[in-house]
């Protein structure tokens, strides 16, 4: 048993490099292709990356948008702590600061900037 399963082990190995040989082999194929067709029509590495940029789907910048936290934009606070000089735009669930003082009675207005 340990035998047959070490030679299957080795098999699929060996069939694994040669899928990854035959893969290589595409790939230099196929930039062998774009490398003639950038020279026969003239196009440089700059032009593709500028119609790469220019053509990429719309999902990816979005998903490159939510990775940068510092492209979001700015919102103006609307409430001020009075104490603390914390500040919330209005958005997204309430502090505890202001949640506590609503809850000891007083008006969300009162602390509006």
């Amino acid at each position: 048993m340990e035998k047959s399963l070490a030679k299957i082990n080795a098999q699929i190995q060996a069939l694994q490099r040669r899928a990854d040989t035959l893969r290589m082999n595409r790939r230099a194929s196929a930039l062998q292709k774009i490398l003639g067709q950038m020279h026969e029509f003239m196009i440089s590495p700059e032009d593709i990356q500028t119609a790469y940029a220019r053509n990429r789907p719309a999902r990816a910048k979005r998903r490159d948008v939510q990775r940068r936290p510092d492209s979001r934009s700015v919102v103006a606070p609307k409430y001020r702590n009075p104490e603390s000089g914390e500040t919330w735009s209005g958005r997204g669930r309430a502090p505890r600061w202001l949640t506590s003082a609503e809850k000891a009675g007083r008006n969300r207005d009162d602390f509006r900037v």
